[in-house]
């Protein structure tokens, strides 16, 4: 178990580099296998959830190599065979596998995937994608056995805009036979980041970012280069650090349209936010306005950002109210900012936090991802000193987090 250890009431200052994408790279890495060639990737953010995809490649035989913050992947030596359940579950991502080895070879043998527990997360949606395009799956426990003698296009309707779900399918059909259309697809900056990938592989896809998805199957992808787009969630969560604490804090290499559902939100709490091409540049706000949140799908208020920005709701004056619409755990966090002195009540879908309140330095458990940024964006703020045990939960998202902040001004380490 890792600790974080962070002394609060620091000024952030300076410059801080977003790294690529976690929610695009944990599905580009597993799409490289439809290639019949070498895959380049830049931009690939340095954390554990690529360690994970890693290995699950090298088990399967594929050369893979990086260099900094580019991966080399040679599929061309892998053999198909059963993922282990201790592989599959160290990510929800390993998922991805589902889609391409199907797509590639007809054929995948894994277990349910891992990942954080936010509630029921169920894959029902991946595999009904699968058998409309002419795949028998077989369950057994925790085990599938998914095959097809032939993949056959086909429309296939989401019933929930699942950004999975909708990438799975993508990977599956890129090499199936004739036209798929995915309908009610996720429209979010991952998916035009993975069409676009499979496309400068020789993919013949359409409609990426938009509610229907054309793919025409091809029988043959090339190796390329790919670069992966700035991770908006870890912007997101640094921005939402400079709101609290920033002097003069410039955060660089980003899109700023990904992120409109956030900062619309933080201009209405009076946040001091300069937008620029590629970059913010944020001030400490003294006086915020309380505001409620709804979370929903792209270009909606991310889930992911939910957690992150219950802290800064904390240290608002009034009430402020989320409504979380897509995870029913993502109030795991609660517990521990209530311990840290604030004023949260769940009712439900709902929390309702009264600001603005005073937090105090506690020991804390990250219990995901998105918790344990919440909680470092407490422990920032808070006075005294903050222990988060089971840290290597942020690690999986969050690239060099302990250097950026030092870096930053941050009293931070890791133990």
């Amino acid at each position: 178990m890792q600790q974080l250890e962070i002394i609060g009431g620091n000024t952030l200052t300076g410059n801080i580099r977003i790294s690529g994408a976690k929610n695009s790279a944990v599905a580009l890495i597993p799409a490289a296998i439809l290639a019949d060639d070498i895959i380049t990737i830049a931009n690939v953010p340095n954390i554990s959830d690529i360690d994970a995809l890693g290995d699950i490649l090298k088990f399967l035989g594929a050369d893979v190599k990086r260099e900094n913050e580019i991966v080399y992947i040679d599929p061309t030596t892998i053999c198909n065979k059963e993922i282990p359940e201790g592989e599959s579950k160290k990510l929800r991502a390993s998922y991805y596998f589902m889609g391409a080895l199907l797509g590639k070879y007809k054929k995948v043998e894994m277990f349910f995937p891992g990942g954080c527990s936010l509630g029921p997360r169920p894959i029902n949606l991946h595999l009904k994608g699968f058998e409309m395009l002419g795949a028998k799956i077989k369950e057994d426990g925790n085990k599938y056995t998914i095959e097809a003698d032939e993949l056959i296009g086909n429309t296939i309707y989401l019933d929930i805009a699942s950004v999975g779900a909708t990438i799975n399918i993508i990977l599956a059909a890129v090499r199936a036979k004739g036209t798929t259309v995915i309908d009610n697809a996720a429209k979010e900056p991952e998916i035009v980041n993975i069409a676009t990938f499979l496309n400068s592989m020789g993919a013949r896809i359409s409609g990426a970012g938009t509610s229907e998805i054309k793919i025409n199957g091809v029988d043959y992808l090339k190796g390329c280069f790919h670069e992966v787009i700035p991770d908006r969630i870890e912007a997101g969560t640094y921005t939402i650090m400079g709101a609290l604490l920033g002097n003069n804090m410039k955060i660089e290499n980003i899109i700023p349209e990904h992120l409109e559902a956030l900062t619309s939100k933080l201009l209405e709490m009076g946040v001091n936010i300069e937008i620029g091409n590629d970059y913010f540049i944020i001030n400490k706000t003294d006086k915020l306005k309380a505001t409620n949140i709804k979370t929903l799908i792209y270009p909606g208020f991310p889930t992911d950002l939910q957690q992150p920005a219950t802290a800064l709701l904390t240290q608002c004056n009034g009430e402020s109210i989320v409504h979380e619409t897509i995870f029913e755990s993502r109030f795991n966090n609660i517990e521990f900012l209530n311990k840290m002195g604030a004023n949260i009540t769940i009712d439900n879908d709902k929390a309702f936090i009264k600001g603005c309140t005073k937090l105090h330095g506690e020991e804390v458990v990250a219990t995901d991802l998105r918790a344990g940024a919440c909680l470092i964006i407490a422990g920032l703020i808070a006075e005294g000193k903050t222990i988060i045990n089971n840290s290597e939960h942020i690690l999986r998202g969050y690239e060099q987090i302990v250097e950026k902040l030092t870096k930053l001004g941050a009293r931070i380490t890791l133990k």
